[in-house]
């Protein structure tokens, strides 16, 4: 099966499942914190066109800073919190996918300011696919706040050793990418969001 067509089945029927939660995480939201819903935010999709990604908002309305999570970010909200940890605030990007700009599995897209550190080779085969909700890189760097929060300049950081390391798991992925590696990255991707290690 094509893999867009394997987005747009599942995509569909996930939405369909989860519509009740989504509801309620969405009231949740606005009533935990002023400010909208969603968060939307422009990154860099397949060939480095431009589009706006969808979250649940989890930190407050108009917060500045980096577009980095460190720690216990003071900008993220109660109900952030939980969100993010359980990933949760990731499932409105459904919406992407059925609207094309994103598949499930693929290399998370990056806002501009970062994509502008990409190495050239690692540029053109990361963007040449359609951004995912999940991919490996996620999965094995879950813990990345913590690591930022203990650096002395946590861009820096992100920069100069992170940001390497998840575009070598993108070059990976983008190499061997089929349904089978997509079903296995999806499954571990449930896991984390049912509580599983």
């Amino acid at each position: 099966m094509p893999k867009r067509a394997f987005d747009l089945i599942v995509a569909s029927l996930a939405l369909l499942l989860v519509s009740p939660l989504l509801a309620v995480v969405a009231l949740w939201v606005k009533l935990d914190s002023p400010g909208p819903v969603f968060f939307r935010q422009q990154r860099v999709g397949r060939g480095g066109a431009l589009f706006r990604i969808h979250k649940f908002r989890s930190m407050r309305d108009g917060a500045g800073g980096l577009p980095l999570t460190v720690g216990a970010d003071p900008r993220i909200t109660r109900s952030g919190a939980w969100l993010r940890r359980t990933r949760i605030d990731e499932l409105p990007q459904l919406i992407d996918v059925l609207q094309g700009t994103m598949s499930l599995v693929g290399p998370r897209p990056e806002v501009p300011r970062y994509v502008a550190h990409y190495p050239p080779g690692l540029r053109e085969r990361v963007l040449a696919l359609r951004p995912g909700i999940t991919d490996p890189a996620s999965l094995a760097w879950r813990d990345e706040a913590a690591l930022l929060a203990a650096a002395a300049d946590p861009e820096r950081e992100y920069i100069d050793h992170i940001l390497p390391l998840k575009l070598a798991h993108a070059a990976e992925y983008a190499a061997r990418a089929s349904l089978a590696t997509d079903l296995a990255v999806l499954w571990r991707s449930l896991g984390v969001l049912l509580g599983r290690r």
